[in-house]
């Protein structure tokens, strides 16, 4: 088994935002040389994450963002983490750090509709992201 592993960086303009990063890891996938097998995506920050959703409707990644602010509000008295981004911590938790997505012919598995997208809850900022492809 063949292991390649890059990072790239991820600039974001607003607090909350989701950027397809979907070309990125597929790039990274077809200069692996790895055919089959499968690639990680991880987010190495405890206030973003990662996760696979729509990418044809451009509402979808902004109506996730809104249900995760209404489920956990930016501001909330009961908050005890000094720095002012309890929200963002609690948001990178649920979604969670990584995916996995399958590799086949060379090329990402994914369905029609489906993108990898990068999840800032604390920005803007510039962050990195962690690929690991593994295969033959």
């Amino acid at each position: 088994m063949k292991i390649i592993q890059k990072d790239f960086g991820v600039s974001t303009k607003d607090r909350n935002q989701m950027v397809d990063i979907t070309r990125q890891v597929a790039s990274i996938v077809a200069q692996s040389g790895i055919s089959d097998g499968d690639v990680v995506v991880y987010c190495p920050h405890t206030t973003a994450a990662i996760t696979i959703n729509e990418n044809a409707d451009p509402t979808v990644p902004q109506d996730l963002l809104l249900t995760l602010a209404e489920l956990i509000p930016h501001s909330n008295p009961g908050y005890r983490h000094c720095e002012g981004n309890s929200d963002s911590h609690a948001k990178s938790t649920l979604v969670g750090c990584s995916e996995q997505v399958l590799i086949k012919g060379g090329s990402l598995v994914l369905g029609t509709w489906q993108a990898v997208y990068f999840c800032e809850f604390d920005g803007p900022r510039s962050r990195r992201v962690s690929i690991q492809v593994r295969g033959e």
